[in-house]
Parts: structure tokens; sequence; C-alpha cells
């Protein structure tokens, strides 16, 4: 009998670790306390919705759970890791790219921010086992981040972890090194709750003139990115050995790059001279690993419709490292091209190896039941067969906006 991983008519199971949901904006009343209603509808009177999607006849992706079922099957994908798309209550805009709360507007906030997970864990509910909620929280009140952490353990079927928020520069949050934050690191710990990390967070306040929107996209990822570097030399992850960190939709083959220039800074800083000895050299003397040996063992990538350029890099970033996702449902998401996404990607790649970056390290890393779904995926899931047909950029759907058909390759550096 042969081997299911490289079997042709085998079919995937597709763990997507990028999706997006949120509740329609007047959905998250039920999910506030009371004393917030006359407020909330205020607020909600007066909203204006900036994004376009969310406008749009298909806007129904984000909160209608049998449509998505059957959209995201279509598309082989048996369960998916959700992050928030949709604006909560009393924020300005979603909480991916939402500045941080200021001290006057963090209750509501944060009781916005509340009504969102609880929606999120029915939304789950309604999916069992195929979904894995994102908890979010604050940083600003680190009990409060406790609390909720402990709710969403105990009320999420599959429970995919916290949206970690990242601290711009010259925040009223401490940043990641500080110590305040130990308890969130010893909680997470020991309830092997996963930290996520998406691109859009830790954004600063670019302001308001033109030109800004345009340098925000530029920079957004590499914001992202800071959270590797503050959790390692910070010495989070030397004092928290099991944590795991997932780094989601920030691209990836600016990863082995960025790691080796996280490596030579810590040979600077421990074999340098003496300026490096005595103004860096205390936290590296504090780190019994490399900056690379610490990412091989607490970092994942959530690869959201990752490049052929970038399955090229996998055996740099690491193959039990990668998870792939669809990002549905934006428009720079796989979907309707899923397979074609997939062709892109994995038809020069071993099919064990794809089966790996697709539902196995995905299902070790977020607790989904892979016996279970694999009923699911040998229903919908594309074959071995087809996602090993390779796909001509000369192919590539040409009324598709997806990442993965970008038809000028490139290696980012950062």
């Amino acid at each position: 009998m042969q081997d299911r991983a490289v079997d042709p008519a085998s079919r995937y199971t597709i763990i997507s670790v990028d999706g997006h949901a949120g509740a329609e904006l007047r959905e998250y009343r039920p999910y506030l306390a009371s004393r917030w209603h006359d407020e909330f509808d205020a607020w909600a009177d007066a909203y204006v919705n900036p994004f376009a999607d969310l406008l749009a006849p298909t806007a129904y992706r984000s909160w209608d759970s049998e449509r998505r079922l059957k959209e995201t099957e279509s598309q082989g994908v048996a369960a998916e890791v959700l992050f928030p798309n949709t604006v909560p209550p009393f924020f300005a805009q979603g909480n991916l790219t939402a500045l941080e709360p200021n001290a006057a507007d963090y209750e509501r906030r944060w009781a916005g921010l509340q009504a969102h997970n609880r929606w999120l864990a029915d939304f789950c509910a309604a999916a069992p086992g195929r979904r894995a909620g994102l908890a979010q929280i604050f940083l600003n009140d680190v009990d409060d981040a406790l609390g909720e952490v402990r709710w969403a353990v105990d009320n999420m079927d599959v429970f995919g972890g916290v949206l970690l928020p990242n601290v711009p520069p010259n925040s009223e949050v401490p940043p990641l090194w500080e110590p305040v934050y130990e308890p969130l690191w010893d909680l997470c710990e020991e309830l092997g709750v996963v930290l996520n990390v998406h691109s859009g967070s830790g954004l600063p306040d670019f302001g308001q003139h033109e030109a800004a929107r345009a340098i925000m996209l530029i920079e957004l990822a590499w914001f992202s990115h800071r959270a590797v570097w503050h959790l390692i030399f910070g010495g989070v992850l030397e004092r928290h050995p099991n944590l795991r960190v997932v780094l989601t939709e920030q691209g990836t083959s600016w990863i082995p790059r960025g790691i080796d220039t996280l490596d030579w800074f810590h040979r600077r800083m421990t074999h340098g001279g003496a300026a490096e000895a005595v103004f860096f050299g205390a936290v590296a003397g504090g780190m019994s690993l490399t900056p690379s040996e610490y990412f091989r063992r607490n970092f994942w990538v959530g690869a959201s419709f990752l490049r052929p350029s970038e399955s090229a890099l996998r055996y740099d970033v690491g193959i039990d490292r990668i998870m792939w996702g669809a990002d549905y449902p934006h428009s720079e998401g796989s979907y309707p091209y899923t397979t074609e996404a997939l062709r892109a990607a994995f038809a020069p790649c071993p099919p064990e190896e794809t089966r790996r970056m697709l539902e196995t390290t995905a299902a070790d890393v977020y607790g989904f039941d892979l016996d279970a779904l694999r009923v699911i995926g040998d229903q919908v899931g594309p074959t071995v067969a087809e996602v090993l047909v390779p796909l001509d950029p000369s192919e590539y759907p040409a009324d598709s906006t997806c990442n993965a058909f970008d038809a000028e390759q490139i290696i980012k550096a950062w």
C-alpha cells in the first residue's frame, strides 16, 4: 500500500493559518455589557466604515459561517486560524493596524475587544474543530490581558492563542522586553498559548500627509518583524524556552538574511571590541543561544499565499517552521484560485514536505485534530497529483490580485 504522504491520488487536508473574520458592525452589540449599549448605539450611528471590502457585497465572508464554509471548502481548505477582520466597537479601524488605546480611551476599547472575542468564540463553535480563534488583548493592563487569556482557554474549542500587540516606538505602553509582562509570558508558557504576531501590528502614527499611506505600506511588515529581536534580545525566550511565536503574513524571504543579521549583531556583542562589550555585551552575555537557535526553537511562520521565490527558501527557513495561509477573504489571498496558488508554490516540493507545510505543522502548533479533519480533507482537498503540476507565470489568473501570482518575484531583505 502506497504511503499516503506521497500517493498521487491522496488529498491534502489543508489548514490555513491565516484567515480573517469578524462580526457585522451592529452584531457586536449583544456581546457588550448593557452599560455600553447606549454609547455603542451612538457610536455605530455615527461611524462611517472606510474599508471597501466591508462595504462590498462579499462582506458576508467575514461573518456568515455557512457561506464561509462553502467557499473555503470549495478551495480545499478544511480548517482555519482566525485573525480579526472587521471593526470592533469603539475602534476607528480594525485592530490589526489600529493604534493602541490611550488611558482615556482604554476602558471602552477594551470592552469592544472583549465583545469581538466573545463573538469569535461563538463563530468558532459553529464549525466545531475547524476554526482556531485568536483572542485579542491589549498590553495596557496586564491583569486584564491575563484574565482574557484564561477566559479564551476555557471558552474556545480550538484556541489559536493570542494576537500579541507589537509596541510601536515612543509608546505609552512598555516595550516587550520590560519585566511587567513576565506574568503574561509565564501564563502563556504554562498553558501552551501560542503568541501570534500578524503583519500590521506595532505601527506608529504616520499622520495625515499624502505620503503617509505609502510609507506605512513599505514599513508595515518591518514593524511587525520587530517582535523577533525584541523577544530574543529582551531575554523573554531565554527565560521562557517553551513559548511558541508565530509570525503571520509578514513574508518569508526576509527570514534567512534577517536572522543572519541578528547573529552578526550577537557576535559583535560577544566577540567585538571593547565598545561593543561595554555597551551591549550584558544582554548577549545572558543569552545561552544565538538568535538563529532561538528562532529554530521558538518561532514558526504563517506563510500567507507563499510565493514561488519563498518556497525555494524552505530549507533556509525550516520546513517544519512553515505553515501555509490562504488569507481568506482578503483580495491578496488565494480565493478563488487556491489550487493554482498551491501549484505555483509547491509543485517543485516533494509531497511529504508539502504535507508538512499544509497540514501537519499547523495541526501540531494550533492543536487541531488532524485525524478528524482528514475526513473533510479527503472530500475537498486537492490531490497530491494536482499540486505537483507546475504553474507557469504565463498561466497566472489574470483577474487575481493574490500575491502568490506575482510575476516579478523578488527576495526581500527585511
